[in-house]
C-alpha cells in the first residue's frame, strides 16, 4: 500500500486466476450459473457470486475472476457448449486505486468520466490509461480495481505517481 497523494492510495492485489470467456448467450448463461449468478451481468457491469466475479466486457465476452472451486465449476458448466476460455493470469496483474481523489487521478490519464454518476459502482470497462491498456472496475464509491498487462505495470504506476504529484486537491484554491 502506497499513498500517492493525500487521501489516495495505490495497493497491489494478490495474484489470482483471471479467465477470459468468449461464447454465445448459452455459454455466458452457463458461466453465470456456475459462478452463482442469476444471469450474466449487463454490458460493462460486474456481478459477484459465491463462485467468483464476472465482468461483462463485450456482447459475447466475460472476464472471470473465479474464487475457490469457481474455475472447476465454470469448466464443468461449459462442457459441450461452443466457447473459448483462456487463462490470462500470467499476463495480467491488478492493483486498487482508492481514496477521495482516485477518480481525479484516473481522469488525468484517460478521457472517460469517472464521476460516480457517470461511472457507478459495479461498472467495468476496458480503456487506455495514458498509453497502457487497462480494465477498470469501480468496486466502491472511491475504489477502482485496475487490471493491466504485467509488462505495463511499472510504467503505469510511474504515471499515476506523476499525475498525483502534479495535482493539487485543494478545492479552496480553485476559484
Amino acid at each position: 500500500m502506497v499513498e500517492i497523494a493525500e487521501g489516495c492510495v495505490l495497493t497491489s492485489v494478490p495474484a489470482t486466476t483471471r479467465l477470459v470467456l468468449q461464447g454465445r448467450p448459452a455459454a455466458l448463461a452457463a458461466a453465470a450459473t456456475a459462478l452463482g449468478l442469476a444471469a450474466a451481468p449487463p454490458m460493462l457491469r460486474a456481478a459477484t457470486g459465491p463462485g467468483g466475479v464476472a465482468l461483462r466486457m463485450g456482447p459475447f465476452e466475460l472476464t472471470v475472476l473465479p474464487g475457490g472451486a469457481g474455475r472447476e465449476a465454470l469448466e464443468a458448466a461449459l462442457a459441450g457448449l461452443p466457447h473459448s476460455l483462456v487463462d490470462v493470469s500470467d499476463r495480467n496483474v491488478a492493483f486498487t486505486l482508492e481514496g477521495a481523489h482516485a477518480a481525479d487521478v484516473l481522469a488525468a490519464l484517460c478521457p472517460l468520466d469517472f464521476a460516480l454518476a457517470a461511472f457507478p459502482v459495479g461498472m467495468a470497462t476496458r480503456t487506455v490509461l495514458d498509453k497502457a491498456g487497462a480494465l477498470i472496475w469501480r468496486t466502491a464509491p472511491q475504489t477502482f480495481h485496475i487490471e493491466v498487462w504485467r509488462s505495463f505495470l511499472p510504467y503505469l504506476k510511474d504515471q499515476i505517481h506523476e499525475v498525483a504529484r502534479g495535482m493539487t486537491f485543494d478545492l479552496l484554491a480553485v476559484q
